[in-house]
């Protein structure tokens, strides 16, 4: 009875146009009243996924709601993209990209449905992830000496895997293949942490670079050898291991950032709280300890529009670089 008379004097005051200005004028006032879910573009067990799950429990307990990870993969990330984009704008969707998904595929798919710049607004920047160049075990070389060795005297003979064509990770490769004078098969996987890792330990291919969090654990059990890291510094989860800058290749210091973004039209008060909230879960120690033990860096925006200047340089960047390298959607 209460929740009836309640409904009616809402909608008398809409009617007559009395609802209270200030209500009207927030939409983030009572924001979430249902779980929110995060949209990530790869499958499980990869980066993406890593860093996920470390911020959906703590961002839960922040916005006193359940956080969901829904994991769809497929298309070098385009799938999740587009569903991300194509949600409903209210906040109730969030979209984990990164830097293959929203600044490298619309240089590399030229039909991309979904146009980042335009289709999602920014939040914050979430964590920088380095890669590392990671051969299979029985394949033979432990130094990129060895390995650039054996390259050299067998031309397109051995195939480097990757997570997706569009990902940072391919660009990489075709950085040390230009740079080092050396050639290989492209073999694309639809993830990185799962299909492109256990395509590596299987055998299909011989080296890759790939996400820390998708290699570290397979690199310290043995099942496959780390030959280096593209990070400016080495990583405390791989200490031994050397960067690509200490071995002569400085223009392989990169890192696969990961953002925050929804649909755009979402209410900027929501993406205001979003802000925030995601900051101040990147500054609690417990997550910036369990993101550095799997080899990821924080990385926090200081507004939304920080976030939106560095996407649109990003991706003018690595068009640029992509365009250069020529790849393509494989």
């Amino acid at each position: 009875m209460v929740r009836s008379l309640y409904r009616l004097a809402i909608a008398g005051f809409l009617a007559w146009g009395l609802w209270p200005a200030s209500i009207l004028a927030n939409p983030a006032e009572g924001y979430p009243n249902k779980p929110v879910r995060i949209i990530i573009p790869f499958a499980p067990g990869g980066a993406s996924d890593f860093v996920g799950r470390i911020l959906s429990q703590k961002l839960g307990e922040q916005l006193n709601q359940q956080v969901i990870i829904d994991n769809k993969s497929g298309a070098a990330g385009n799938i999740g993209m587009e569903a991300a984009a194509r949600s409903a704008p209210d906040g109730y969707t969030l979209y984990l990209g990164n830097i293959g998904t929203l600044a490298i595929n619309p240089a590399i798919f030229p039909n991309l449905s979904v146009k980042p710049l335009q289709d999602f607004a920014p939040i914050t920047l979430i964590a920088d992830v380095p890669s590392a160049l990671v051969v299979n075990t029985d394949w033979g070389p432990r130094s990129l000496t060895e390995a650039l060795t054996k390259l050299k005297a067998s031309p397109s003979k051995f195939n480097f895997a990757t997570p997706g064509s569009g990902s940072l990770n391919r660009l990489e490769m075709e950085i040390l293949m230009r740079s080092a004078g050396v050639n290989m098969v492209h073999v694309p996987y639809k993830g990185g942490g799962g299909p492109a890792a256990m395509g590596l330990v299987g055998g299909e291919t011989q080296l890759m670079f790939n996400t820390m969090p998708s290699v570290k654990n397979f690199v310290t059990s043995g099942r496959m050898h780390a030959l280096a890291v593209t990070s400016a510094q080495r990583v405390q989860a791989l200490p031994d291991v050397p960067t690509m800058a200490e071995l002569g290749y400085p223009e392989l210091i990169t890192g696969s950032w990961q953002g925050m973004l929804v649909p755009a039209k979402t209410p900027k008060d929501i993406i205001q709280r979003l802000h925030r909230v995601l900051n101040a879960v990147l500054d609690m120690p417990e997550v910036r300890e369990r993101l550095a033990a799997g080899g990821v860096f924080p990385a926090q925006s200081k507004s939304p529009e920080e976030f939106g200047q560095f996407l649109a340089a990003e991706t003018q960047k690595w068009g640029k670089v992509a365009r250069d390298a020529r790849a393509t959607a494989d």
